[in-house]
């Protein structure tokens, strides 16, 4: 592979190593302490407010009642699920960043989601699937053949993969997906209703059940992820320099691959299509740990479950008594986002 620009400078953490090591720990420890509280306002707010007595009534009693408590006992598992989400999400985001070097790199703009999307939808209207068990796998085929074609279109020409040609293979390639995934909706009135709620990205309908098929994959996928912390370090001095290092371009490329496609597709296939959590939340952890992927991707779990946890939260509270689906309260907080890294990637690129 060519190598390509660098992604996003960061601000380094400065300081001496002891030193530093504390100040990275304590940023997590403050990041969990976020989580905590995110998780409990998720808990309390939403179409009605509860008493700190009905939370505890509803995690507690599982025969209560009371409007409270059964409020209650219905948002522990859709906070559950923004956390599991969330933090795959966020962590394929800084993985796919590393692997590309690509700043502008999000599993939903590379259309990585989109290529999810399209094979449920083939899956639900060719073979009739219709639970989360049956999405997972579809899903994962969708991620890849998306993530594969992209990748091949983005690195057609002598300088290779460039950031802005992959965004522009993954936009392309996007626009396409969707407009197949509207083709078969619009002649399929029985797989649009199958199709719409999961479509626009939500955690409203989660299922402890449910999330016992796809907890597995995105598992197995954090530790692929954590095995790969070294060679993504490596890839970011470019391929010759990795290869001279003694790293193995191309198995890493493909662990790599594969944990973005796990937690991808696990994600998407339970909680539909959710955009720019991949994008924003690296950048963000990257301004406090630096390049180095050892602190990068546990900050970009947890700041991606922060993250969807408490967009889930504000898509409630704003729209009381219905909810705003977190899919679309994430596209608010990242599109803006998106224009700022493009505006600086023209300056660089063009």
């Amino acid at each position: 592979m060519t190598p390509t620009p660098s992604t996003t400078p960061a601000a380094p953490v400065t300081g001496r190593p002891a030193s530093r090591r504390r100040r990275l720990l304590a940023g997590v420890a403050v990041g969990a302490g976020l989580l905590v509280v995110a998780c409990a306002l998720s808990l309390v707010l939403g179409s009605r407010t509860v008493s700190l007595d009905e939370v505890l009534g509803g995690l507690t009693d599982p025969d209560a009642t009371g409007f409270g408590e059964a409020a209650v006992a219905t948002r522990v598992p859709r906070t559950v699920l923004a956390v599991l989400v969330g933090a795959a999400l966020g962590l394929a985001g800084a993985i796919m960043q590393g692997l590309t070097r690509n700043p502008l790199a999000d599993p939903g703009i590379l259309g990585v989601n989109l290529g999810s999307a399209l094979a449920v939808v083939i899956g639900i209207a060719v073979f009739g699937i219709a639970s989360v068990q049956e999405y997972v796998w579809f899903a994962f085929a969708g991620a890849a053949a998306a993530s594969v074609l992209v990748y091949a279109i983005g690195s057609i020409g002598r300088e290779g993969a460039t950031p802005l040609k992959l965004a522009l293979a993954g936009a392309a390639i996007s626009a396409a997906l969707s407009s197949f995934v509207s083709a078969v909706l619009l002649t399929r009135t029985d797989v649009f209703d199958v199709f719409r709620f999961w479509q626009v990205g939500g955690v409203g309908g989660a299922d402890f059940g449910e999330m016992t098929h796809v907890l597995p994959f995105v598992g197995a996928g954090a530790v692929l992820a954590v095995l790969s912390i070294r060679s993504l370090d490596l890839l970011s001095l470019g391929d010759d320099l990795a290869r001279g290092l003694g790293g193995r371009v191309g198995l890493a490329r493909a662990g790599s691959g594969l944990a973005i496609v796990l937690l991808c597709g696990a994600a998407t296939a339970i909680a539909g299509p959710i955009g720019f959590v991949g994008l924003v939340v690296p950048h963000a952890a990257r301004f406090f740990t630096g390049p180095a992927h050892r602190w990068l991707l546990p900050y970009s779990a947890l700041f991606g479950a922060v993250l969807l946890v408490a967009a889930d939260v504000v898509g409630r509270v704003i729209s009381r008594p219905s909810d705003i689906q977190v899919g679309i309260m994430t596209a608010v907080i990242g599109a803006p986002v998106f224009i700022w890294l493009i505006r600086r990637s023209k300056v660089r690129e063009l």
